[in-house]
């Protein structure tokens, strides 16, 4: 058997594909494999260039290739896709895994370390509670106005709902009502306790990482959106410009021209909707608190023409813009040269 150069890998959660082609291209191993099987079978065989898709457990597993020696890339799923000629199945998957990765102008994903993919799952884990609490508060809110009990919108004057649930001496509600009631308020308060938690840890290891800390020098961002964007782009480099990196995040228009005709519509929306909603909500933050941001001439002109949240999402993009060249060149935003 000729000797494999390049493998095409279908990770699964059981069931592994492998296709493999030799220097000429040739199809030279097709081997079925499983979970605990993977890691001996790699150890056994030379070292080559192993290519999966960019998907769950995709990171773990190509840690544990590049350990024995293996050149690892990983792809963006969607444009694995193109390379399937027929059918989907797992020997398809990995003959187009194996394909697509030998591609002159294929794009690869970084892959992160175990304290990168750690941090991600910290934001993804506070996101999940911030929606619970969210639901719960709406819940708490709807059921409180059924008696004629309402508050000021806002997270803040939710206080003053579950101090009137525990007041057993306010006759405004049943007993039963009560009693479900304090249940919702006990999980709201836990859940803020909770998610207390998760920021001082994300603000603890935004102080250990200059990345992070280069990133809170831009105008709207802060610790929060600074951690999310340290632990998610690995390599600033893999981006061509500031405008690729916003591309990435969909927030861009998107293009639909033909025959010399330019049109362009809405932002794009690809990319990790996470990052683009956190830098969005923090281009509105800034937009309402910045006085510099509003004497900015080109914010001035942009809200005389354009509805407020089109604005709140051209500062993103521009702000999308900075932290690439904050990341890429390795400084902090100096405020002064850009109001030059």
């Amino acid at each position: 058997m000729s000797e494999i150069t390049t493998i095409g890998l279908d990770v699964a959660k059981h069931v592994f594909q492998v296709h493999g082609i030799d220097a000429q291209g040739t199809t030279v191993l097709r081997k079925r494999l499983r979970r605990g099987q993977v890691l001996a079978f790699f150890s056994r065989i030379p070292r080559c260039v192993v290519g999966l898709e960019g998907c769950a457990t995709a990171h773990y597993w190509a840690r544990e290739l590049g350990a024995l020696g293996h050149e690892v890339r990983l792809m963006p799923a969607q444009y694995v896709k193109a390379y399937i000629k027929r059918n989907k199945h797992d020997a398809a998957d990995a003959k187009a895994i194996c394909e697509a990765v030998g591609r002159p102008t294929m794009r690869f994903v970084p892959v992160k370390t175990a304290e990168q993919q750690a941090m991600a799952l910290l934001h993804r884990g506070r996101e999940q509670l911030v929606r619970q609490r969210t639901m719960l508060v709406n819940a708490l809110r709807a059921h409180l106005a059924e008696f004629g009990i309402v508050a000021a919108q806002g997270l803040r004057n939710v206080g003053e709902l579950i101090a009137i649930v525990r007041d057993d001496g306010d006759t405004r509600l049943p007993d039963v009502a009560r009693q479900v009631l304090q249940v919702l308020a006990n999980q709201i308060e836990q859940i803020e306790t909770t998610i207390t938690a998760l920021e001082r840890q994300l603000l603890a290891w935004h102080k250990s990482n200059p990345v992070s800390q280069r990133l809170a020098s831009v105008p709207g961002i802060g610790p929060i959106i600074a951690t999310a964007l340290a632990a998610t782009v690995v390599e600033p480099s893999g981006f061509r410009s500031g405008r690729e990196f916003a591309a990435w995040l969909g927030l861009v228009p998107r293009q639909h021209s033909t025959g010399g005709k330019h049109h362009l519509g809405g932002i794009s929306k690809r990319g990790n909707q996470y990052l683009r909603r956190l830098l969005i909500n923090g281009a509105s933050a800034n937009l309402l608190r910045s006085k510099a941001t509003n004497a900015d001439p080109w914010v001035i002109g942009l809200r005389q023409r354009r509805p407020s949240l089109v604005v709140a999402v051209a500062l993103a993009n521009k702000t999308a813009r900075i932290a690439w060249a904050v990341m890429h060149r390795h400084e902090n935003y100096q405020r002064v040269a850009a109001a030059a």
